[in-house]
């Protein structure tokens, strides 16, 4: 917060990390700011850990982002007894992701308790299409491909068809099925209220920064409907506002909200029938965004 005072209030979190790591680029001394007393105090963090402290920063108020002069960080009222010491701010430190832990045969058990319920779900999805058709559960695909899904969570053919072990046949033949597993997945995952409030702020605060969601997710090391659904229970919330996180013609976005409308008492919280209504041309971290901006509106 010093080096945003220092540096006139004026500059983005690119360049305030490359002055707090020291870095002497051209920019910066032309600006004189290899000179200010911020200038290289910050090596004991690297550019990511610093990207997660300016992410809490925005999101507990401290900082705000300055849109109109292209992202810039301004400090707020919020932030003034920190910086006179009179008043002790604790962050979290990012953790490492969790490596997979692995077992002999189908029990397997992931540092995540979502990637278990998800791989078992997808197993019993594999099973039930291997009893149907008589044949042994290998046959429909591999462990290693299921592997794949579940790192993966692919939301539509396309993405699924980049996976190890599906050919164009089994794409046809097996991968709505699946895709329709692993979105219901989604849909549970995003719902659920544990570590909601303090992650999706993140994702929020990085949003604002002017990250796309895929630049979110590469950031978090999250999957990109992770971070939609971080979008939308912000949209929901309406803390956000529809047509900065969905770039679609309002048109589009007013056929999604008829289909969303239009579903029967009994789907009104289902995403699939709206994503087959529109042949999956629209992914189900828009509609899930679409669906939240409506909750909001109507709530």
């Amino acid at each position: 917060m010093s080096c945003i005072h220092r540096t006139q209030q004026r500059f983005g979190v690119a360049y305030l990390i490359d002055v707090l790591l020291g870095k002497a680029t051209e920019r910066i001394i032309n600006s004189a700011h290899d000179k200010q007393s911020t200038f290289g105090i910050g090596k004991e963090l690297d550019e990511k850990q610093w990207y997660s402290v300016f992410r809490q920063l925005v999101a507990r108020g401290l900082v705000a982002v300055d849109f109109e002069r292209f992202g810039a960080l301004q400090l707020t009222e919020a932030c003034r007894p920190i910086l006179r010491g009179e008043q002790q701010l604790m962050l979290r430190k990012d953790l490492q992701p969790e490596k997979i832990k692995g077992s002999k045969g189908g029990g397997r058990q992931f540092a995540k308790s979502d990637d278990t319920l998800l791989w078992n779900a997808l197993r019993a999805k594999r099973k039930a299409i291997a009893e149907n058709q008589d044949v042994p559960p290998y046959v429909i695909f591999h462990d290693a491909t299921l592997m794949a899904m579940l790192e993966a969570k692919p939301t539509n053919r396309q993405q699924m068809s980049m996976l190890s072990g599906i050919g164009e046949r089994k794409l046809e033949l097996y991968a709505d099925e699946f895709l329709a597993v692993i979105s219901e997945f989604v849909d549970l995952s995003n719902s659920g209220p544990i570590g909601l409030a303090d992650t999706m702020a993140e994702s929020v605060a990085l949003f604002r920064l002017g990250y796309s969601v895929k630049q979110i997710a590469q950031q978090r090391e999250l999957q990109e409907t992770t971070i939609y659904g971080h979008l939308a229970q912000s949209l929901e919330q309406g803390m956000l506002v529809l047509a900065d996180v969905v770039e679609l013609p309002e048109q589009e976005i007013r056929l999604i909200e008829d289909g969303i409308i239009n579903l029967p008492e009994e789907q009104k919280n289902a995403l699939k029938p709206v994503y087959e209504l529109f042949d999956g041309h629209y992914s189900y971290g828009v509609l899930r965004c679409v669906r939240a901006a409506l909750q909001h509106q109507t709530s």
